[in-house]
């Protein structure tokens, strides 16, 4: 009975002198029920929404077993309360965020007193979901060396395949107040592991080893699966449900983070608390690290152009600027001459200036072009000529100093650059007729650069250049980059994507100067190429596509070869090569080799198109 325990039995009397005194109505049942609250679980805290019942209040004596610990970053340790409910939306685990270095060791039983709360990383205006934890803690250690909790074991049966519930309109396209469907939705499914033990078996890397340790991986290996071992985002629902991140709790001094490349495998079990960060969201923090096993991967090298075919290539070299080591020049070189067989005509974006992020006015790359294409010969390649246009200081985005900028490199040998008046950095280039063709009034010239869509944006090189007596117009663009754009996990469902818009009118411009071109010669051969920072499916690539103007030649391959770039575990496209209407047979190449490897010359993969005009 009630009254055998005794607790139960204090409060009986208590009940009773209450009554008696007229300070307590109703039965004594009911009023034991109002003191003997059961004490408040992590289950309480989490709740069955992303956003804790008990947010910004105040817990005592909170209970579970310690199954993490970690002593750098956002220090702190998880734990998790062993008697789960029966609810699968409450999570069992929770982040205990210490500041300093947690004097708790995995294993421990604790009892924790703080302040719930919720943190989003990367703040609040990023969009960003939120960790469910309890701060500024008081921490006692009731016994050590215990059994941890089952891990849940998360695998491609446990991970639904719909990605995420449509935001709530009442609260700004917001999932934050939704209950959570862990059948349904994947995110719901993470968020409803957030903090606990989870395990996964045998896992396919997607996404590279990179500086800051971590490494991305797929429970679900048929999920959009590509020849070379990734995982394909080819459209806004294509979000790959199996993706993970994973990180390790070891201090790289103790345990260096294993290399992997993408297509090498996660062997064995890896096992530790499900973290949410800023740089990619739900990420397993393993507390046990698998083993990777090597895959064959292996950097690609695209055919050689004929004699007759015209070979452009597009490549973004990442900041390339004199500073840089002689290696990374020598390395971007043999690429060049080697995987990409030396094209006729080089696009590069990303060439900084001669002293690099060196912020003192420096404009003129002259010196790191020199030094790159002096490389190139070393390796056995042809004797480039460039043309590009300074940009002003600071004006074009990038790193501040790098005044970076796009460069044509081409081979004399094989093709000729038409100069025409060349422009400069204000000075917009024009289209006008000559000899019943299209020429430009300026090349190399710059395209509408007032307009205020390059704000802080590089903005496009056009040059003229003949082929065995065919001219041949290229638009080298580097638009606007994706930076502040909401992640895939942001609680904003569909995440906001507000970088699209500058992209937008960018490509815009570059339709409106290609039709321009057209106008003149409906029978020109043009390429807008470069790093388009956008995908081959985004309004970005269908306003460059506008009217038929120009076509995302990428979208000649097979669905499962269009990448050039891994972001997150996702196989995406960010360059691109478009043609005009008469570039009719061409072979378009994605060559891989970067990308998908943990040690890479740039982040982008470069495209090549051959043709014949």
């Amino acid at each position: 009975m009630r009254s055998s325990h005794p607790r139960s039995a204090a409060v009986a009397a208590l009940v009773a002198t209450a009554l008696a005194s007229g300070l307590l109505a109703g039965t004594a049942d009911a009023a034991e029920g109002a003191v003997s609250a059961d004490p408040v679980r992590i289950h309480d805290i989490q709740g069955t929404t992303r956003i804790s019942p008990l947010n910004g209040k105040a817990v005592a004596d909170v209970q579970g077993i310690v199954t993490g610990v970690r002593t750098f970053g956002s220090r702190g340790f998880w734990i998790q309360d062993p008697d789960a409910d029966d609810s699968p939306a409450t999570s069992e685990g929770i982040f205990v965020f210490t500041s300093s270095v947690p004097t708790v060791a995995v294993g421990d039983a604790v009892k924790v007193s703080g302040t719930v709360g919720e943190y989003v990383p990367g703040g609040a205006a990023s969009g960003n979901q939120s960790v469910t934890q309890i701060a500024k803690p008081t921490v006692t250690v009731v016994s050590k060396d215990n059994a941890l909790p089952e891990a849940t074991v998360i695998n491609e049966y446990s991970v639904p395949a719909e990605y995420a519930p449509a935001g709530d309109p009442a609260a700004g396209g917001s999932i934050n107040g939704l209950t959570l469907d862990p059948s349904r939705y994947a995110l719901d499914y993470y968020e409803s592991l957030e903090g606990m033990n989870v395990r996964i078996g045998n896992s396919r890397v997607v996404g590279a080893t990179d500086p800051y340790a971590e490494m991305w991986v797929t429970v679900k290996g048929w999920e959009n699966t590509v020849k070379r071992g990734g995982t394909l985002y080819g459209s806004y629902e294509s979000q790959n449900t199996g993706r993970l991140q994973v990180q390790q709790l070891t201090p790289l001094a103790q345990q260096p983070f294993p290399v992997a490349n993408v297509g090498d495998r996660l062997t064995g079990t890896t096992e530790g608390p499900l973290d949410f960060n800023q740089f990619g969201g739900y990420t397993l923090v393993a507390r046990t690290l698998g083993t990777v096993k090597a895959g064959a991967l292996a950097p690609e090298k695209t055919k050689a152009q004929s004699p007759g075919e015209l070979a452009v290539a597009t490549y973004n070299v990442e900041n390339l600027d004199p500073t840089d080591p002689q290696e990374k020049f020598d390395n971007l070189a043999k690429a060049v001459v080697q995987n990409l067989a030396s094209p006729d005509i080089v696009a590069l974006e990303e060439i900084q200036d001669d002293n690099g992020a060196k912020n003192d006015g420096t404009v003129s790359a002259e010196e790191t072009i020199k030094k790159f294409t002096a490389a190139i010969a070393a390796a056995g390649g042809p004797a480039y000529q460039w043309r590009s246009i300074s940009p002003e200081n600071n004006k074009d985005g990038g790193e501040p100093g790098g005044n970076i900028r796009q460069v044509f490199l081409f081979n004399p040998a094989r093709v000729s650059f038409t100069d025409r008046a060349a422009g400069d950095a204000l000075t917009a280039t024009g289209v006008e007729r000559e000899n019943g063709k299209a020429a430009l009034t300026h090349s190399p010239g710059r395209i509408d650069p007032a307009n205020p869509a390059w704000t802080d944006s590089r903005k496009p090189l056009a040059g003229e250049f003949v082929f065995r007596g065919r001219t041949v117009f290229v638009i080298a663009n580097h638009f606007s980059s994706k930076g502040g754009d909401e992640g895939l996990t942001s609680q904003h469902q569909p995440p906001v994507r507000k970088s699209e818009e500058k992209r937008l009118l960018q490509a815009q411009a570059v339709n409106t100067f290609v039709k321009q071109i057209l106008a003149a010669d409906k029978n020109a051969d043009v390429l807008a190429l470069g790093d388009i920072n956008d995908f081959e499916f985004s309004n970005t690539a269908k306003a460059l596509e506008d009217g038929g103007a120009l076509f995302s030649a990428i979208k000649s391959l097979p669905k499962a070869e269009r990448y050039s770039y891994v972001y997150q575990g996702n196989a995406q496209v960010l360059d691109q090569i478009l043609v005009s209407p008469a570039i009719k047979n061409y072979a378009y190449d994605s060559v891989h080799i970067n990308a998908e490897f943990s040690v890479q010359n740039s982040d982008h993969d470069p495209q090549v198109l051959r043709f014949r005009p």
